[in-house]
């Protein structure tokens, strides 16, 4: 069964959320783990009967502008944590998306939810993702122990890379209480070449030239419809966008017509991508994330568009999101299309009834999956984690 709002236990701190795990291990009780339960359309429902969530564990706890880091409670709004950011004229590195519109969420996000499903925006493709940004962790594990991992330094590599195991692991491996993460100051211009390409091949050609010019592109996306609007983003200071937007529209001109949007229509713009807002995925829609080499990325949009769907492509085309019908059958033909190309296909939001009967994430390789066991055994000894979230539970 999945845990009803009923039965949530939001504890006031870390250590009433170590008691009440180490409890539930003893008992071998289960645990949906979540912050605000915006994402719980995520992957497959959760089989518990209790949830527990870290919305009270809120507050930046260390903020220090000079030296690019903060460290914040899991519970604490990403908003929250922007508007602090911005007050310096830093910003989130990776700028996580905003998923309210596409789970139907009322609330904000939490920074340990976008962290333990390490979701990233379109500034992925030139400067990592969340996890890459991540400096220290504290989370309880499934035996109710706190642990910490990495540190408040910029510089840190000592021990067992706790941090990235976390990241994406959607609570299945422990409860994330604190994270520390490297921050860069806000870039002041920024400027968008956006250029009308016949198709999509062509648009993933426009991007891929983008991306591997000199211009330092941090967004490439791809919004396919009449026409096709290829969309390159640069951003640091005002002169050097300015200079960096007139050469990389000369270099593109041969792949069409260009407009250039700046300054607040460029950020609104990309905000939209970020949140895969040009998707404009319907209600009763699936929603998938394909991953895939750039120029493969055109098969899979042809894929689903047999199947009656709407494509968007970040990241150069390596991520191609998907609006589809909610049918295991469409689920069945983008997962095959993304494999006969090496990639892979995540089920981002469905139906219970589908995600229940469908693998939601790609499989791993044996040797991957063995150590992921190993893992899991030694943070989880019980299972009692978010059971059944990522796979069926044994």
């Amino acid at each position: 069964m999945t845990a009803s709002a009923e039965t949530t236990l939001a504890p006031p701190d870390e250590a009433g959320l170590a008691m009440l795990v180490a409890a539930a291990h003893t008992a071998r009780e289960p645990l949906a783990i979540e912050g605000r339960g915006t994402k719980r359309g995520l992957l497959r429902p959760v089989q518990a009967a209790r949830t527990v969530s870290t919305r009270n564990l809120t507050g930046i706890t260390l903020y220090r502008p000079s030296e690019l880091i903060i460290s914040a409670r899991a519970g604490t709004p990403i908003p929250e944590i922007e508007a602090a950011l911005a007050e310096h004229g830093q910003h989130l590195i990776a700028e996580p998306p905003d998923t309210r519109a596409i789970f139907g969420a009322t609330e904000p996000a939490t920074l340990g939810g976008i962290i333990a499903a390490n979701l990233s925006g379109p500034r992925r493709i030139a400067w990592g993702a969340m996890r890459d940004h991540i400096l220290g962790i504290r989370f309880v594990n499934g035996a109710g122990e706190v642990l910490r991992s990495g540190g408040r330094v910029l510089k840190n590599v000592t021990g067992l890379d706790l941090c990235k195991l976390l990241a994406g692991s959607y609570g299945t491996l422990g409860v994330i209480t604190e994270i520390t993460l490297k921050v860069l100051p806000a870039p002041e211009a920024t400027a968008t070449l956006l250029i009308e390409v016949p198709d999509i091949a062509t648009g993933v050609r426009a991007l891929s030239a983008g991306l591997g010019s000199p211009f330092s592109v941090t967004g490439a996306a791809l919004l396919p419809g009449t026409p096709t609007i290829a969309a390159l983003r640069l951003e640091d200071f005002a002169a050097s966008v300015t200079y960096r937007a007139g050469r990389l529209r000369e270099s593109l001109a041969p792949f069409g017509p260009a407009t250039l949007l700046e300054g607040d229509p460029s950020r609104s713009f990309w905000r939209e991508v970020r949140d895969a807002a040009p998707l404009a995925a319907q209600p009763e829609d699936a929603i998938w994330r394909v991953s895939v080499r750039p120029s493969a990325a055109p098969a899979v949009a042809l894929t689903a568009e047999t199947l009656g769907g709407r494509t968007l492509l970040d990241w150069g085309g390596g991520l191609v999101w998907v609006a589809a019908p909610a049918t295991a059958e469409a689920h069945a033909a983008l997962v095959a299309a993304a494999a006969v190309t090496g990639g892979s296909c995540t089920l981002f939001r469905a139906p219970a009834a589908l995600r229940l009967t469908v693998a939601v994430l790609p499989a791993e390789p044996a040797p991957l999956a063995a150590i992921a066991r190993r893992v899991k055994a030694a943070l989880d000894p019980a299972g009692i984690l978010n059971p059944g979230r990522m796979g069926p539970a044994p």
